[in-house]
């Protein structure tokens, strides 16, 4: 991760036994550590419009840059299937509600069986008594009795059967009527699929779909958010992530705009890991108009995370791997402990002192002339 800040350094080039090295004394300088971060440029609000079902798309109703509105119907799409489904749902329903009105074939037999089962247990129940008052004074015998009454038993009990046959009847009716009237609602609904609509106001910023394409359900048609507001959506590593607040200060470049830096604001950390960058995802906001607005335009930033006053400083050069430095005059190189540790430069807190001289022998790539001074100033 690249650590910039402004500074002056005196590096004197000698020679030593045949070999060439450099060496330089610490310096002091307040300095402002960064972290960078690269990203692209994002819409607030942005989402994906997708297929909602599968077909050819008969009308694409946009263009990239349109200002679009929410319920604007963007993109249809020819699916035959949504719409034979949805007139058989239509025609079922219709019947289903039929079948619950009191003329409905199925209920009026079903009524009719009840009535005459009644109809035949009122006259059982009639003969029924009379027989029973034969049977008080002797006039017939008590099995001629019996038997009128088994026909009363089972007659009553038919009439019951058949009048709990047709209130199964009639809830079986309304049962298929409320089904087949969500089946109906739901096939209306999907065949509504094939027209896509916007789901907010906003912009599109990328059309990826035209007429004629084929699109099956969850392709995407186009990206669309939010007309005036875009961020930047950048990558911090795991090294950084912890160095990040919100609040913090960010200084901004956009690829297509390189020699201009934007002021931002760090307004949010994503709370999961990003496992396709292998990075925390954090989102910076722009204190300042942007004027090259196209999402997913590249970009670079560096995040403000501390300021070092009087901070001891060498070249990175100067520093091995192991946080080893050869201070110049002795045989076996010194530890020191580094606070942070930049592609250029190092900042030391232990270990060493402003008038200790180190020495190395990685010369840099542009050799520098004895007593010049050479100034490496952070972007």
């Amino acid at each position: 991760m690249k650590t910039r800040f402004a500074i002056l350094l005196l590096c004197v080039a000698i020679v030593s036994c045949g070999k060439k090295f450099e060496e330089t004394k610490p310096i002091r300088k307040d300095v402002t550590e960064t972290v960078f971060a690269s990203g692209y440029l994002e819409a607030e609000g942005t989402y994906e419009l997708t297929a909602l079902s599968d077909g050819y798309l008969t009308e694409v109703n946009f263009e990239e840059g349109d200002l679009v509105k929410k319920g604007q119907v963007l993109a249809v799409i020819d699916n035959k299937e949504n719409l034979f489904n949805t007139q058989s749902a239509t025609q079922l329903y219709r019947i289903a509600r039929e079948n619950t009105t009191s003329s409905a074939p199925l209920l009026l037999q079903a009524k009719q069986n009840a009535e005459l089962a009644r109809q035949k247990m009122e006259q059982n129940a009639q003969q029924e008594q009379r027989y029973r008052k034969l049977l008080e004074t002797n006039s017939i015998s008590k099995v001629e009795y019996e038997n009128v009454y088994l026909d009363y038993q089972t007659s009553r009990t038919n009439y019951l059967s058949a009048l709990e046959s047709y209130r199964n009847q009639q809830q079986q009716a309304r049962q298929n009527e409320i089904t087949n009237r969500a089946n109906k609602q739901i096939s209306a609904e999907t065949l509504g699929n094939n027209r896509i609509t916007a789901v907010s106001d906003g912009k599109v910023y990328q059309k990826l779909k035209v007429a004629g394409d084929y699109v099956k359900r969850g392709d995407v048609i186009a990206t669309i958010g939010s007309a005036d507001i875009i961020y930047a959506k950048v990558n911090v590593d795991e090294a950084n992530i912890a160095k990040i607040k919100t609040g913090q200060k960010a200084y901004l470049q956009l690829n297509a705009e390189k020699n201009k830096v934007y002021n931002g604001t760090v307004d949010k950390i994503y709370p999961s890991f990003d496992e396709e960058t292998q990075s925390f995802v954090c989102r910076i906001i722009f204190t300042e108009p942007v004027d090259f607005k196209v999402a997913q335009t590249q970009l670079q930033s560096n995040i403000v995370v501390a300021r070092h006053d009087n901070a001891l400083l060498i070249p990175r050069s100067y520093i091995d791997y192991n946080g080893y430095v050869q201070i110049k005059g002795r045989d076996e190189k010194t530890k020191v402990k580094t606070n942070f540790v930049s592609n250029e430069w190092v900042q030391v807190l232990e270990g060493i002192n402003d008038s200790t001289t180190l020495v190395t022998d990685q010369l840099s790539a542009n050799k520098m002339k004895t007593s010049e001074v050479g100034a490496q100033l952070g972007k």
